[in-house]
């Protein structure tokens, strides 16, 4: 009787072992199939948030230049 939990952990620390070599694998599988369309999401994404900015910081110096107009601020540079 003192062999049985001896056994039985052995039997659940191998079982534990392969699930988590295969879960480990089948996530790394996964992960180097969707490198290349992950890469151009990422790249697409960027690029959106790059020229977002450029249009808002445009908008924002128009904006400013046509306030600074209408309140009759000098705009000269000399």
């Amino acid at each position: 009787m003192d062999w049985v939990p001896i056994v039985f952990i052995i039997f659940k620390l191998a079982v534990l072992g392969i699930g988590m070599f295969y879960a480990i694998k089948w996530h790394y599988d996964q992960g180097k199939k969707g490198k290349q369309a992950e890469r151009n999401a990422v790249l697409r994404a960027s690029g959106k948030v790059a020229a977002l900015f450029v249009v808002s910081l445009v908008v924002l110096g128009v904006a400013t230049f046509l306030v600074s107009r209408m309140l009759g601020l000098e705009l000269s540079f000399s």
